[in-house]
This record gives C-alpha cells, structure tokens and sequence, in this order.
C-alpha cells in the first residue's frame, strides 16, 4: 500500500511516499541528498527493491519547497538531522508504523543526517546505510550504535576517500563495500542493482 504523507513542521508540512506491505519486517526512512527529493529516480530504484523483500519506505523531503530554494540550507546537516529525528518520532507515533522498527537509508549529505540522527536516537535507529554519501560531514560518527554500511563507487575517487576516513571514526557494527567500476551516481550498467541488494541484504539482517 502506497500512502502520500504530509508531515506537519511548524506551519508547513513533509511531503513523503509511504509504502508499507500487509505484513513489514521494518520501514526504511531515505534521506535525501542535496538537490534531490522524494522523486529521486536512483532511491526510488532502491527504495521498490527493499519493498519486493517486505520491507516498508519512506521516500520523504527532508525541506520544504521554500527551504529547498536555499543553497545554503540543503548542507545544513544539523537541520536535516533534527528533521529525521521529527519525522522518526512521528512515525513512532501512528498506528499504521509505530511497531516498525526504522532503518535510515542516506545518500549524499543524507548520509550525513541520517547518522547524526542515529546518533541521538540509538534505542530507535537499528540500521544505516549510505549510498555515495558524505559521513564525513556528521558530527558525532562515533556516537553511532546502529550498524552502519558505506556503499561507495570505485571511480568515485574523493568521496571514497572521505568514507575511508569517515569509516575508522565509526566504532559500531560497520562495512565499506566499493561498488566496482561505479561513479558517485552508480549510473554505470548493474551498479545501482548491487547497491539495492546490498542495502537489502543489509536490512533485512538488522530490522525485524
């Protein structure tokens, strides 16, 4: 079943695509990446992956439309952050997702907020993973309890070196797996195909 959302921020709302099958052995979050949203053709890739093997998503703008407009605002990681955390503790709140255990599924500076909001949300985050992402950018990685995959493309030269860096700070259960041949937007032929089954693999391990 696929439910759009509105969450209420203050004045204005979240816009999020919810999917969640009759029976879900946890509920992935997305956080999306500068410039992106809940439209994003490469999560949304991901995200119908994850809900062939019952696992519920939430495809969710972290910004509203007039916040999105900023430059600035979309690297606001503290405020990414505080908006996974609002949104978490909503869902926890309604009756269709309150018993779902959360996995957060970041990429670019998504990864960043999603693991600053693990960070302070350690009894209710139970898995993370990052798609191309910018750990390197979060505040408190080594307060991170939730286990932790980095998926990283091999020509992706810099942003792999800052995950390399990013990975030695974190002290939870952690991989970093380099996606062979990709680049930081896994365009090339089966890449995207080998981060949705890993991300897969990887949930299903640690939600439900």
């Amino acid at each position: 079943m696929t439910t759009p959302l509105h969450i209420p921020i203050g004045t204005a709302f979240l816009e999020g695509i919810l999917s969640l099958p009759k029976i879900s052995k946890g509920l992935v979050l997305f956080a999306h990446g500068s410039g992106s949203s809940r439209f994003s053709p490469r999560n949304g890739f991901v995200a119908e992956y994850l809900q062939k093997s019952g696992l519920g998503t939430l495809l969710i703008d972290l910004l509203t439309e007039e916040e999105d407009s900023c430059y600035a605002t979309r690297f606001d990681i503290s405020l990414l952050s505080e908006r996974l955390l609002h949104i978490t503790s909503w869902l926890q709140k309604q009756p269709a997702t309150k018993n779902c255990q959360i996995g957060l599924f970041g990429a670019s500076t998504g990864a960043a907020a999603a693991l600053d909001a693990a960070a302070s949300l350690q009894d209710s985050i139970r898995a993370i993973v990052s798609r191309g992402g910018r750990p390197d950018l979060a505040q408190h990685l080594a307060q991170v309890k939730a286990p932790t995959l980095l998926l990283v493309g091999e020509n992706d030269e810099e942003v792999l070196k800052l995950n390399e860096n990013a990975f030695m700070q974190l002290s939870c259960i952690k991989e970093l797996k380099i996606i062979p041949h990709a680049t930081h937007l896994f365009e090339e032929k089966g890449c995207l195909e080998e981060v949705a089954l890993l991300a897969k693999k990887w949930f299903l391990s640690y939600l439900g």
